[in-house]
This record gives C-alpha cells, structure tokens and sequence, in this order.
C-alpha cells in the first residue's frame, strides 16, 4: 500500500445517558480539557510502527503512547478508567443494550395483540356454541311437547289439543296488535309439558287442605250470648252501603214505615256526618236521638264508619253475628247459588256448614240431591277471583305488555274515569311500572295466575270456576288459561240465558252469585289480597270452614321476583319458590288491632279458640 494514501476511519460514539453525563463532570483533574479542533475523524498515522499493530489488541486503545492515535483532544475513551478490556466491553454491551430495546418492547407488543386476537376469537366462539345450545334445548322442548301430543289428548280428557298446539295460540296472540298480549310465552310452554307429566302422578298432600292444625282449633261462636233481649224496639236502621255485594244482604222495611219521606222528616244520615271508624259515643250522641223520635234512620254511604277497635266486647260479637249470622242473600240469589254449586259437583256435592248460611231454604234441596248421590265420589273444584277488569288495570298504573295500544287505552281510560290520576301523573314524577310491579303493585295477569295454579300442583283436569267478569283483554288474554285448565267455566258458561237473565243487569247481584260459588269452594285462591270481594269471601270460609277450606293468598312482590326471571328460571325451581310463597301465608294469626272482623274473624268476639 503507498504511503501517500492516508484513509479516514469514523468512529460513532453512543449518545451519553444522563448518568453517564453526570459520571463525566465527576472525573479527576488530571483529564485534560477536550481541544476545540477535536474531531472524531482521525488522519492516518505516518508512524513506522506496522499497520497490523494499529488494529492490535483493545488493550493498547487509550493507553498514553501505546495508543495508536495520535491525541487530538481528550474524549470519553480517554479516561483512565474505560481504558481496560472489561470497561470496552460493558460500554459496547451498553450501547447494543439501547439500540435492541425498541425492538424488545416491539415484539412484545406484537406477542400481546396476537394472544388478545386468540383470546377474542375463542370468547367468540364460546358466545356461538352457547347461543348455538339454547337453540338446541328449544328445538328439543318443543319436539318432545309434539310427540307427547297423542298421549296427552288421552290423559288430559280433551280431543285435538296438545302442548304444541297450545304454545302455536299463545305465538299467534304474540303476533296481535291488541292489548292482551300473552306474556311469559317460554313458562307457559313449560308449565303445558309439566301438566302433561303431571297427569299419572298425585297431587300434593296439602293442595286442598288447610296444613296448619291450629286452624281447626278456631270455631264459631258469634252467636252465642250471655244476656236477653231487651222487650220493645227503638226502631229500624236502614243502611245503603258503598256499592259491592253488602247491597244484597239488607232488609225490607216493614209496611207501615215504606211510606215514609225520610229525607223529609230527617231520618237520613250521609257519611259527613259521621266520620269514618267513629267511636259508639258518636252514634249515640248523634243517631241515637233521630232513631227515638222517628223510629228509623237511614244511613247512606255507610262503609267502615264504626271503629274496629276498641270497643266493647258484646258490640263486637254482635257485628259478627250480624255479618255471620243475621244477614242473608235474598232468595233469588240464593236458589241460583246453589244451582250454580250443584252444577259445579256434578250433582254430586257433599253438604257443608257454610251452606246453610250461604244457601237458606235452598240448603234442604241440595241435601236431598246428595243423598240420592251417595254412591258416588264427591267431585270438588277450585275457585279463582280474577282482578283483571280494565278499571283494575288502568288504576294499578301498570304495564301488561300490550305495547302501545295497551297504553294509549289505559291511558284514556284513567282520563274518564279516575281524572285525579291522570292529573297526578301529567303534574308529579310517579313510579315507574316496573317499580310498582317490583313492589307487587300490579294485579295478576291470567298468565300469571295459571302460572301459579301450575306450580301448585293442579291437574289440568280440575274443575275450575273462575269469578269476575270482563277480563281486560278478551279471549286473547285467556287463551294460556283456557288452554291450560280446559274445565274452567264461569256463572255465564253454567247458566242457561233466561237462569242469569234477571241478574244481568245488576253487576253487584251477579257479584253476589260469584261470592256463593267462591265461599262454598273446595279450594279458592284469589289474585289480588287487597280486593274487598276476596278478602270477605276468605273472611266467611275462615269462619265456617273448620280448618277445611283452604285460601290461596298469594304474595305478590315475593313472585313479581320469581316471575322476572321467567326466560331463565328452571321449572323445578320456578315450582319450589312458588310454593314456598304461599306456604308462607297461610298462617293462622289471631286477628291483629284495628283490622277487619269481617276479614279477620279469628278473634274471641267472634270465634272461639278450643285447645
């Protein structure tokens, strides 16, 4: 190689980490400050020393005259103490260090996004195969609900009816644009297959029977007294109630007083006069008074105005045995409840106390029909109190799922009938429906209702008779009902056109009818425990029933939250919380403070407690 060729070698220096900045402001003195004509392009050596000792060993590199560049300026390599091997290496290994890190976190990033990618794809799959198994089991259900459909038209009594025929009515009442719109479609489908595996099994012990002993413990005994009556009258007392079936237990009077202008005399008291649960000491300061001077007085708008409690022992027990005891149904009402009863039996009916009071003279016809049915099995049926009416549903502020048609009619209904309401909810923030029905608000649907009667453990061949009338929604609305208890009838489907012609005109008569039927009941369950009719027709077999009768008394917040997880919820399990629930309200508690005798008669002016 010719010595006048002279090559430059570049040599790129790392880019100091501010520790090692600050290591280099810590040097001794004995470094020599960097010259300002200092590059890092170094001529080639002139030096005779030959050329493969200038690419010797790292040992040489910094090392005062050994160093085979010339010193144009002090540098990092300059120090003494990067001058040994170890030092060279743990600078390199540095600099390699820093320029592979980017790289580093590259790949890790890119191992992330692809385990996320393979964690995606297998949460995808899952949610496939799961949506992919509920359609399966659906298939399935519905398949073994169509094969089982010959066998059950035998064991449930009925022709050209099966489980899958009844869950395609309930579909196409889905479909409808009406108000009835059928809820709890896959429940219904499943309570229609129980029915079916339920026919060749027995019926719960305890279905139509009062479980609790200490509720035959409670009988009768209002009509008991300890003192005479008195001689003479002080006159008559003429009530005119708040609507209902009270109206029908009430008395003519005699001859000589029906000529009389009550108003005009000054025998007639209105409900302002007499506040609401009084004390005695009203009546007799205000009543008592108008009753001697004319020998009647005429209470309009009587409802609830006598305290409850407390009061005197034998004012109490005589309340129970007017209610009891005293007040009757006229005659008409009477003939056609028993009527209605027999019916209900078959003409095979067994007598029962309640009858007498309920029936009358009628009472003795029905036992002669018994006896020529001796032989023969007694059939029993259940009764059920549906609260359903349009007025129920619009005031309970609810939703039935009818989408909007349902509301748009409820809605014009509440501005008719309850303006107060409506103005209420215009002007003030009200509960929403899924809160009221949360808190068991809501009245229960028909849907609901056969959904509770199922999970009871009625046979789809018991004998139903159904009280109310005018179920909000129609036939549409009965279908899961209908379809599921075939025998269910009511005073209309019973009757002949001119046995109910003379009732159709007064509904508190035709009330009056149901009560009967209800009362003299094997089993009566209602849906709506707030209900005036409900709770005096439980009241009455409570008095007369001997622990033998037994009410259903549903709690209605406990199975709004069973019935939220319908699309959910086991069969089994649906079958066990509904039973626990009414289990728990069938207590025989004495009759609290305050409360009703006529709901609660168990209490010692009115029933007596045998141990």
């Amino acid at each position: 190689m010719a010595s006048g060729i002279t090559p430059l070698e570049l040599h790129l220096h790392p880019l100091p980490t501010p520790q090692e900045e600050i290591q280099e402001e810590e040097l001794s003195p004995s470094s020599s400050a960097p010259s300002a004509g200092a590059s890092s392009f170094l001529p080639r050596s002139h030096s005779t020393t030959p050329r493969h000792q200038l690419h010797g060993s790292p040992r040489s590199f910094g090392s005062g005259d050994s160093s085979p560049f010339p010193l144009l300026g002090s540098s990092r390599f300059s120090h003494p103490h990067l001058g040994s091997e170890s030092s060279w290496r743990s600078l390199v290994l540095r600099w390699w260090s820093q320029m592979k890190e980017p790289r580093e976190k590259q790949r890790l990033w890119l191992n992330r996004r692809k385990g996320w990618q393979r964690r995606r794809a297998r949460g995808v799959a899952a949610w496939i195969a799961v949506v992919g198994f509920f359609f399966l089991m659906n298939w399935r259900m519905f398949s073994r609900l169509q094969e089982s459909s010959d066998v059950s038209e035998d064991l449930l009594g009925f022709s050209n009816s099966s489980s899958s025929r009844i869950v395609n009515n309930w579909s196409n009442n889905d479909n409808a644009k009406k108000p009835g719109k059928v809820m709890f479609t896959r429940l219904l489908a499943v309570a229609a297959h129980a029915l079916a595996e339920r026919e060749k099994r027995p019926e719960p012990p305890d279905l139509w029977k009062e479980t609790l002993i200490s509720s035959s413990l409670w009988t009768p005994c209002a009509n008991q007294r300890n003192w005479r009556t008195s001689e003479g009258s002080n006159g008559y007392l003429l009530i005119s109630a708040n609507g209902g079936i009270n109206q029908q237990r009430v008395a003519e009077l005699p001859m000589e007083l029906q000529s009389l202008d009550l108003e005009a005399i000054g025998s007639v008291v209105t409900d302002a006069e007499v506040m609401k649960e009084a004390k005695p000491s009203i009546y007799l300061k205000k009543i008592l008074p108008i009753l001697l001077k004319n020998s009647v007085v005429h209470i309009i708008g009587f409802g609830n105005r006598l305290a409850f409690d407390p009061i005197p022992f034998e004012l109490q027990r005589l309340r129970c045995r007017c209610n009891f005891h005293a007040l009757q149904f006229v005659q008409k009402i009477q003939e056609t409840g028993a009527l209605l009863v027999q019916r209900m039996r078959n003409h095979r009916s067994h007598w029962k106390p309640i009858e007498q009071n309920l029936f009358g003279q009628f009472a003795a016809k029905t036992s002669i029909n018994e006896k020529k049915s001796s032989s023969k099995t007694a059939s029993r049926y259940l009764a059920v109190h549906l609260r359903f009416e349009i007025d129920m549903a619009a005031y309970s502020m609810c939703y039935f799922g009818g989408g909007k048609d349902e509301e748009e009619e409820l809605e014009a209904y509440r501005a008719i009938h309850f303006p107060a309401l409506t103005l209420i909810r215009n002007t003030t923030k009200v509960p929403s429906a899924a809160f009221l029905r949360s808190e068991g608000q809501c009245p229960l649907t028909p849907e609901e209702s056969v959904l509770m009667l199922v999970a009871l453990g009625f046979k789809r061949k018991t004998r139903v008779y159904l009280a109310g009338a005018n179920i909000y929604g129609g036939k549409s609305r009965m279908a899961a009902l209908t379809s599921l208890y075939p025998h269910l009838v009511t005073k209309e489907s019973l009757l002949s056109s001119s046995e109910i012609s003379p009732f159709l005109n007064f509904s508190s008569q035709l009330a009056a009818l149901d009560f009967i039927v209800c009362a003299a009941a094997d089993a009566f369950a209602m849906t709506d425990s707030g209900s005036q009719f409900s709770s005096l027709v439980s009241g009455y077999r409570m008095y007369y029933g001997g622990g033998k009768l037994p009410t259903i008394r549903p709690n209605k917040r406990r199975l709004a939250n069973i019935f939220l997880k319908n699309n959910t919820i086991e069969w089994k399990t649906f079958e066990q919380r509904v039973r626990k629930t009414v289990r728990q309200t069938k207590q025989v508690d004495e009759r609290p403070v305050a409360r009703s005798v006529y709901r609660h008669p168990r209490t010692p002016a009115c029933m007596c407690r045998t141990e």
